[in-house]
């Protein structure tokens, strides 16, 4: 377990429902997927994630995933990633998080 934090940090997170509109693997890595999710605010934010080795991309396509909108930008092999997606770790195998009914992009998370 990790030390315990204040509200006031949990807080200041941004946690979206979206939708995955386009995944590819990326280029050079055994591991990575670089996804474009719809979160309801004009244009696709782009995301990396550690799914290729247990996730196809065409498999990803349309499903709705948890995203950490409000994460500064990072560089991870040359791709750009706006954000972060929310996974279980189960034995080193990730298993995203997903709503149990329809949501449309951009539903805050509370």
């Amino acid at each position: 377990m990790k030390p315990t934090i204040p509200f006031s940090d949990f807080s200041r997170l941004d946690l979206r429902v979206g939708t995955v509109s386009h995944a590819e693997p990326v280029q050079g890595t055994e591991n990575l997927l670089r996804l474009e999710v719809d979160l309801g605010d004009g244009g696709p934010r782009q995301l990396v994630a550690g799914l290729a080795r247990t996730h196809k991309p065409s498999e990803l396509i349309g499903k709705e995933i948890v995203v950490i909108v409000n994460l500064e930008a990072r560089e991870i092999r040359g791709v750009t990633s706006q954000g972060m997606l929310l996974a279980a770790d189960v034995e080193g195998t990730p298993v995203l998080l997903v709503p149990e009914n329809d949501v449309p992009p951009g539903t805050k998370i509370r």
